[in-house]
């Protein structure tokens, strides 16, 4: 039986503390479903499709991984492709508090499904896709902290004038 996980979020953009995870995240299950969140909460710089093909680019197409869109709940979705693992990041602890309450409403609604956390490698715990669009927005050098195709992305959408 395959072991299936699922990492959501808006990505927006895909970091290379994203990639981390996914890449880590596949020494333990077999297959990882990459989902793009669309949240009516989040003003996006990206749209779904733009940041589900700068995930594609950034995973540089590993056939583990599948990229795909969603709206609604996370565990609805995961419940609808059939998966049993959710996997969280936590770069700070003041990310936890928010990831614990989400996991054990994730757990009222669908009890068989598990939540995993994970940690970031030490070089990449900085790194937030909020910060890389500020750092982008005034011509900062991201290129330690998003994947090439990333990168130009993000000059595309932040030309110097």
């Amino acid at each position: 039986m395959q072991r299936v996980a699922l990492y959501a979020g808006s990505f927006d953009p895909i970091t290379n503390g994203h990639s981390d995870l996914i890449r880590r995240s596949l020494s333990f299950v077999d297959r990882l479903v990459v989902a793009v969140a669309s949240n009516v909460s989040k003003q996006t710089l990206f749209t779904p499709e733009e940041r589900t093909d700068l995930i594609r680019a950034a995973v540089e197409s590993d056939p583990r991984v599948e990229v795909q869109h969603f709206t609604g709940l996370t565990v609805d979705f995961a419940k609808q492709i059939g998966v049993l693992m959710i996997i969280r990041g936590l770069r700070a602890a003041s990310d936890f508090e928010y990831e614990y309450q989400m996991a054990l409403m994730n757990r009222h609604l669908a009890p068989e499904m598990e939540t995993v956390f994970m940690v970031p490698s030490l070089d990449t715990t900085y790194i937030s896709s909020s910060l890389v669009r500020e750092v982008a927005r005034f011509h900062g050098d991201v290129s330690s902290l998003v994947h090439p195709a990333v990168e130009a992305a993000l000059l595309r959408k932040f030309p110097k004038t």
